[in-house]
């Protein structure tokens, strides 16, 4: 059965972009990138916003010759894997696997994500958030840079959801690695 992860790259104080929206400081080591590749490995499905989708887009047209594999590793991920934007003002998409919905229905990704026989990943906290406040988000994968960038995107939404400790790993230049699972009651 599938499950719905959260993943994020994050400064200490809490944020995937500062104010100006720059997030080089969150650029990953090969380790790091790795270990993405590894959690993103059995996605089938990826969930996204509008902005989120806007960054991730490069991926499908990113030229991979002469890449390090961790690169090629997550190209190839995502290039696999099916793609649904939700957002009220982008019309149209044309990148492959790639759809528009206008609105984000928890019912319907409740019913998706276990019919899927892989996981799903959501991106984008304004977009995650609405998963969260659902309390269908199985997994939250953060990977802590060593940066205080004083505010900007938060990574997580207003939105409460018990989670348990699954592990914690850590990487060269002082990135935490740290995956939680949801509680159920």
């Amino acid at each position: 059965m599938g499950r719905l992860i959260y993943s994020a790259l994050a400064s200490l104080d809490g944020c995937i972009a500062d104010r100006d929206g720059g997030f080089d400081w969150a650029l990953p080591g090969d380790d790091v990138h790795a270990a993405v590749n590894a959690r993103m490995h059995g996605v089938g499905v990826f969930l996204l916003g509008r902005r989120t989708y806007e960054v991730m887009r490069a991926w499908d047209a990113i030229d991979l010759d002469g890449l390090p594999e961790v690169v090629v590793g997550f190209a190839r991920i995502w290039r696999s894997a099916d793609k649904v934007v939700y957002s009220r003002t982008l019309h149209h998409v044309d990148a492959p696997r790639t759809r528009v919905e206008r609105h984000f229905d928890v019912d319907g990704v409740r019913r998706l994500v276990p019919s899927l026989g892989r996981d799903a990943a959501i991106g984008g906290p304004d977009l995650a958030g609405a998963a969260f406040r659902a309390g269908i988000v199985d997994e939250v994968l953060l990977h802590v840079f060593p940066v205080l960038v004083g505010g900007g995107t938060p990574a997580f939404p207003e939105a409460r959801l018990d989670l348990a400790l699954a592990e914690t790993r850590t990487y060269d230049r002082g990135v935490v690695g740290l995956a939680y699972r949801r509680v159920t009651t």
